[in-house]
């Protein structure tokens, strides 16, 4: 037990992040199952949409599990009723002040942890009454912090300034990378890419396979100033770099992104004009295996490098 596995009530210090497209409840579900907290990812759902996996979600499992709420979500209002309705119990919020709806949440007896890209957010979370916050260092997939600060360098930084408990996100697939975030001061994980490649992942199977085919050096951070994403290197991403040799306005690459580009490549499988976001970690993950198996797989390779960390020492 750590302050992590305490605070959910969870037997793994062991979080499957929210990702869009990717995080339904059989995935957030199977992740809870196996002795982690899973997620269920709100960015990429309607309303309804998220009450009926909520619902379905207690129903696959007795566990606790969460749901992630980027906060500039068009719907949030609604989003955090259904989660009060609903009875809720755990919710990380991303891209947004926490102050906002921090308050709120705790009011109504929700655990709240926060997602952040640098020691000044994390400190702003702390201020706002979160019970936790999510480091996550510039090796992430998806959406990520500007400053391009990786997670070996952010976690033992933000671990200086604050005293509510930290999770590490970014570049941790496996469990020597856990036991590498514990040692910097986390007191868990949160893991994306290497469960976007699960059987449970609601990812179009071309994404899946797609991640398994990137090696070293085939994802890059983009459209800074719009919204830091990684994405894979594909058409798409291509045509963004052609499109930043013309001196492009932020209107020019809002035209080109459109709307729904992560639900086509992601969750429609259209791996030529879709927005493909992993991590850098994907060089790493050569297989689709269930949630179950990523769990334990990555519990057992932590003890052994724990082991072998205080053999060596």
């Amino acid at each position: 037990m750590n302050t992590i596995t305490t605070l959910f009530n969870i037997k793994y210090p062991i979080i499957q992040a929210g990702m869009v497209w990717v995080s339904g409840y059989k995935l957030a579900s199977a992740v809870s199952n196996a002795g982690g907290l899973g997620l269920i990812g709100a960015g990429s759902m309607y309303p309804e949409v998220l009450r009926e996996h909520i619902q379905k979600c207690k129903k696959a499992t007795s566990k606790p599990f969460g749901v992630n709420i980027p906060m500039l979500y068009p719907n949030i209002e609604e989003i955090m009723q259904i989660i009060v309705d609903e009875k809720v119990k755990i919710v990380f919020t991303s891209a947004g002040n926490p102050m906002t709806w921090t308050p709120y949440l705790k009011e109504n007896g929700i655990t709240v942890v926060h997602v952040v890209s640098s020691t000044k957010f994390a400190l702003k979370a702390q201020q706002a009454g979160v019970d936790a916050v999510v480091a996550e260092g510039f090796e992430a997939g998806g959406h990520n912090g500007r400053d391009e600060t990786t997670t070996f360098t952010l976690i033992p930084m933000v671990k200086e300034q604050i005293k509510i408990p930290i999770i590490a996100a970014g570049g941790i697939a496996n469990g020597n990378g856990m036991l590498a975030a514990m040692i910097l001061g986390a007191d868990g994980v949160q893991i994306g890419s290497r469960f976007a490649a699960s059987i449970e992942s609601s990812a179009h199977e071309n994404f899946k396979q797609a991640i398994l085919n990137t090696k070293e050096g085939g994802t890059q951070l983009t459209l800074k100033e719009l919204t830091p994403v990684r994405l894979i290197k594909n058409k798409f991403f291509e045509d963004i770099q052609e499109l930043y040799t013309q001196c492009p306005t932020n209107e020019d690459l809002s035209k080109l992104l459109g709307r729904a580009r992560a639900k086509k490549g992601i969750f429609e499988g259209d791996l030529t004009e879709g927005e493909l976001e992993i991590g850098q970690i994907a060089g790493l993950i050569h297989e689709i295996k269930t949630a179950a198996s990523i769990v334990s797989d990555m519990m057992e390779e932590y003890q052994l490098a724990k082991k072998a960390v205080t053999h060596f020492l």
